[in-house]
C-alpha cells in the first residue's frame, strides 16, 4: 500500500505531504481546486509520462515521492532493488528542461522500468483506463486473467506456439532443392577461398612490419655499417676499450679500486664484442630484394581482400565454422526437411489440441464471469443488464493455423445490453459514461481478489451516477478496500461518507500566489464535507444532521464488512 506521498512544485502545489490509511481514502473539493493534480502525482509515481508544463510556474525543479510497503518483494528483487524492511521509496525529480530523474530505493530507473515495476503494486483507473476497456484486446486480457490465473494451459500454448513458429522458420531457411544447390556452390567457394589463403593469426601485422623493413633496407644497412665502423674500425670503441684495459692492468697492483675499474672495462669489452657480432649478423642478413617486397605486397593484398569479405581473422574463423555447419545442412537438406515436416505435423496436432482445451476453458469461464458480472451490475443498479462473452466460430484442425496465436485461436468480445429492450452489442457501441464506471468497478470487484495489487486508485469512478446508484458504488468501494487500499476522487456525498480517510482539496492565495492545499479531515470535517457535497449545506438546517446520519450508517456498514 501507499503510506505517504510528498509533492513539491507540481502545478499549483508548492509543498505537500499526505499520509494514507490502509482502506478507503477519498479526495474531494470544489471544481478546479486541483484534484487532477493529485492524480497526476500518483501517475508519476507509477511511470506516467512527465510533461514540463506540470512544473510549478517560476520554479526550476520539483519532485514527487511515494513511500510504499509491500507483501510481495519478488518484483523488487527481480529489478535488482535492495529492500529488506518491507518498505520501498519511489522518488521522481523533474526539471524545467523536461528531464526527470527516477529512483527506487536509490536505484536509478527509466520511465519504462518504473512502469513495469509499479504495475505489480498499483493500479490506476481513470478515463483512459475506462476507454481501454472498450478495446477488444483489453477485454481479452482481463478475461484470460480471470480464466487462467492459476492454470498452465496458457504457458503450454506459448511454448508450443514458439516451437511451431521456430520449426516453420527453419523449414523456410532450408529452401527448396534448387535454392539449396545454389547455396552449396556459394558455400563451397567461400570455404575453399578461406582455406586456400590459410591466414595465420597475427600474419598481417608481421607482413606490414617486414614490408617496412624492406622499404627501408638501404637506410638500415648504412646505419649498421656505420655502427660496425664506429665499434671495430681504426680508432673505434672496441680498440679504445682494449687499450684502456691494457693501461689499467699496469696499475692494478697499486690498489683494489684500480683492479675493480679494470674488471668493469673487461665486462664492457665482452658486451661490445657481443653487440658487434649481433650487428654484423643483422648487416649480413639484410636483403632488400624487389622480389621479396613484391611477395609481401601480394600476400597483404590477398589477406586484405579476404578481410573485406569476411572480416578480421577471428571473424574468418567463425565464418568458416558457421559455413561448414550450413553446408552440412544444405547437403542433407532433403532429409532435414522431411524430419522437420514430421516435427511440424506433431507440433501442429499438439497446438490444436491445446487450443481446443483453451477454448473449452474459456467457454466455461464465460458462463462464470457472466454470472459474476451480472450479480455485481445488479448491486450497482443495473439489474436489467444482459452480458455475454461472444465468441466467433472456432476453426477446424484443417484451417486453424492462420488464426492460432500464442494464446489460442479464440476470437471473442464483451457484449452488453444495459437496459430492457436493447439488443446485446459490443461494449464500445452501447455503454454510457455512468454505465462504464460501474462496469469497470464490477470487473475490479471480480478480479481484485485474484491479484496481489496493494493499491487501487479510481478517478472519475462516479461519472454519470448519483443518488441510490452512488450509494451502491460507495458500498462496493468499501468492500474492495477491505482487500486492497483504495484511493478515490469523488464528488458524491455517498462515497465521501464511506471514507476511512478523507482529504479536502482547496485553492488558497498566499502572498499573491495561488496554490493547492490538501487537508486531512477529522470526523467533524468529514461531516461538513458530506454536507457540502450533498448541496444542502447553508440551505437546509438539517444538512449536517443528514450528513451525520449518512456517516454513521456508512461506519456501521464497514464494521459489518470487517466482521465478515
Amino acid at each position: 500500500m501507499l503510506q505517504r506521498i510528498t509533492i513539491r512544485n507540481l502545478a499549483l502545489i508548492k509543498d505537500l505531504e499526505i499520509e494514507f490509511v490502509p482502506y478507503l481514502n477519498v479526495f474531494s473539493g470544489e471544481t478546479g481546486a486541483g484534484k487532477s493534480i493529485i492524480v497526476d502525482s500518483l501517475m508519476l509515481l507509477v511511470g506516467g509520462r512527465y510533461d514540463k508544463s506540470l512544473l510549478k510556474f517560476g520554479e526550476d525543479s520539483g519532485f514527487v515521492e511515494g513511500v510504499f510497503d509491500f507483501k510481495n518483494s519478488e518484483p523488487l528483487t527481480d529489478a535488482g532493488i535492495d529492500c529488506e524492511d518491507g518498505i520501498f521509496i519511489v522518488t521522481r525529480k523533474f526539471y524545467r528542461d523536461g528531464k526527470n530523474d527516477i529512483r527506487v530505493n536509490g536505484k536509478q530507473m527509466t520511465t519504462a522500468m518504473l512502469r513495469e515495476l509499479m504495475q505489480n503494486f498499483v493500479d490506476i483507473y481513470g478515463q483512459n483506463e475506462y476507454q481501454s476497456l472498450l478495446k477488444v484486446s483489453e477485454q481479452r486480457k482481463i478475461f484470460d486473467f480471470f480464466v487462467f490465473k492459476h492454470d498452465e494451459l496458457l504457458k503450454t500454448q506459448r511454448e508450443l506456439y514458439d516451437q511451431y513458429k521456430a520449426v516453420l522458420a527453419e523449414m523456410r531457411s532450408l529452401g527448396d532443392e534448387q535454392a539449396r544447390a545454389k547455396r552449396i556452390d556459394i558455400l563451397n567457394y567461400q570455404i575453399d577461398e578461406i582455406k586456400a589463403c590459410d591466414v595465420k593469426e597475427g600474419e598481417e601485422q608481421a607482413l606490414i612490419d617486414r614490408r617496412h623493413v624492406l622499404l627501408s633496407s638501404e637506410r638500415i644497412k648504412n646505419a649498421l655499417a656505420e655502427c660496425i665502423e664506429r665499434l671495430d674500425g681504426d680508432g673505434g670503441a672496441n680498440g679504445g676499450v682494449s687499450d684502456s684495459i691494457h693501461a689499467l692492468s699496469g696499475i692494478s697492483s697499486f690498489g683494489e679500486r684500480y683492479d675493480a675499474l679494470n674488471e668493469r672495462l673487461r665486462s664492457v669489452s665482452i658486451e661490445l664484442d657481443d653487440i658487434l657480432e649481433c650487428v654484423r649478423d643483422e648487416f649480413d642478413g639484410i636483403d632488400g630484394s624487389e622480389r621479396e617486397l613484391d611477395e609481401v605486397n601480394n600476400r597483404l593484398d590477398k589477406i586484405r581482400a579476404l578481410k573485406s569479405k569476411y572480416g578480421s581473422y577471428e571473424a574468418m574463423r567463425k565464418f568458416l565454422a558457421d559455413a561448414a555447419i550450413e553446408l552440412d545442412r544444405a547437403i542433407h537438406g532433403a532429409e532435414m526437411y522431411d524430419a522437420l515436416c514430421k516435427k511440424e505435423h506433431d507440433l501442429k496436432t499438439r497446438l490444436y489440441t491445446n487450443s481446443v482445451k483453451l477454448s473449452e476453458k474459456r467457454h466455461d469461464g464465460a458462463e462464470l464471469i457472466k454470472k459474476k458480472i451480472l450479480t455485481e451490475l445488479a448491486d450497482l443498479g443495473m439489474a436489467n443488464s444482459q452480458f455475454e462473452v461472444m465468441f466467433k466460430d472456432a476453426p477446424t484442425e484443417d484451417n486453424f493455423t492462420d488464426k492460432v496465436t500464442a494464446v489460442g485461436f479464440d476470437e471473442f468480445e464483451f457484449y452488453l445490453s444495459p437496459n430492457i429492450g436493447q439488443p446485446l452489442l459490443p461494449l464500445a457501441k452501447i455503454i454510457s459514461g455512468g454505465e462504464m464506471s460501474r462496469f469497470m468497478l464490477a470487473i475490479k470487484l471480480i478480479t481484485g481478489d485474484m491479484t496481489d495489487i496493494g493499491t487501487m486508485i479510481f478517478d472519475e469512478i462516479d461519472t454519470g451516477i448519483s443518488g441510490a446508484i452512488g450509494l451502491c458504488v460507495a458500498k462496493k468501494l468499501a468492500q474492495l478496500s477491505r482487500g486492497h487500499q483504495v484511493l478515490c476522487v469523488t464528488h458524491l456525498p455517498q462515497i465521501a461518507a464511506m471514507a476511512d480517510g478523507q482529504y479536502f482539496i482547496e485553492k488558497i492565495q498566499v502572498d499573491g500566489d495561488t496554490s493547492t492545499r490538501v487537508r486531512a479531515l477529522d470526523r467533524s470535517g468529514m461531516i461538513g464535507e458530506i454536507s457540502r457535497l450533498s448541496g444542502t449545506k447553508g440551505v437546509s438546517l438539517s444538512s449536517d444532521k443528514n450528513a451525520t446520519e449518512l456517516k454513521d450508517w456508512s461506519d456501521r456498514f464497514k464494521s459489518e464488512l470487517k466482521k465478515g
